[in-house]
């Protein structure tokens, strides 16, 4: 089932609406890792600790952002939404790489450490089985309002693929000058937004 997608003076095009299947969701969820450690794992650090500049995140920082929120908000989020539905709203979630979860540990060791705890809470997940019905759930986020659990766990992986989107477009910032001209023919390099932490 599609819906048409248009502007005035463009041709609609369909676009299909995917719906909440929790197996495609772990799939996803499940490969953010091995794509980490096979992006990342023993890069020169002038790759993985440099940023787009002011207040943007590096590599290391997004992979550190990406355990904080693997501690406290998919898995803490769903069983807080399950036990509590809209009356009570979730824990705000501090979206800022806090800098002592990285404090003398290498990337090496937060790719680890992300890699565990993501397969603990996918684990944790599966073990769940949740129903379709209970997808349906709603809880209450403390600022967007009623969300559903089914939402949720969308979200959680769609988290991850826009900040792989955002780890690229990270790297490919480095490179902005050494591309010289070809620089227009790399949308990496022209994107502004869609990830901003």
């Amino acid at each position: 089932m599609g819906k048409k997608y248009g502007s005035v003076g463009e041709q609609a095009e369909e676009i299909l609406i995917m719906a909440q299947n929790l197996d495609e969701t772990i799939a996803i969820l499940s490969r953010t890792p091995v794509a980490l450690e096979a992006l990342l794992r023993e890069l020169p650090e002038t790759w993985t600790h440099r940023n787009e500049g002011e207040k943007s995140w590096s590599a290391v920082e997004i992979v550190a952002h990406l355990i904080q929120a693997e501690k406290t908000n998919w898995i803490t989020r769903a069983k807080w939404l399950l036990e509590f539905g809209e009356s009570r709203a979730f824990e705000p979630f501090v979206r800022e790489p806090e800098d002592g979860r990285m404090a003398g540990k290498s990337l090496a060791q937060l790719l680890g450490e992300f890699a565990w705890l993501r397969s603990e809470n996918l684990e944790t997940l599966r073990q769940m089985s949740l129903k379709p019905t209970e997808l349906e759930k709603r809880g209450k986020h403390p600022t967007l309002g009623a969300v559903t659990l089914g939402e949720l766990l969308a979200t959680w992986a769609m988290h991850d693929l826009t900040h792989l989107h955002q780890l690229t477009r990270v790297m490919a910032w480095q490179y902005r000058e050494t591309v010289g001209p070809f620089r227009k023919y790399l949308g990496v390099m022209q994107c502004d937004g869609h990830s901003a932490p």
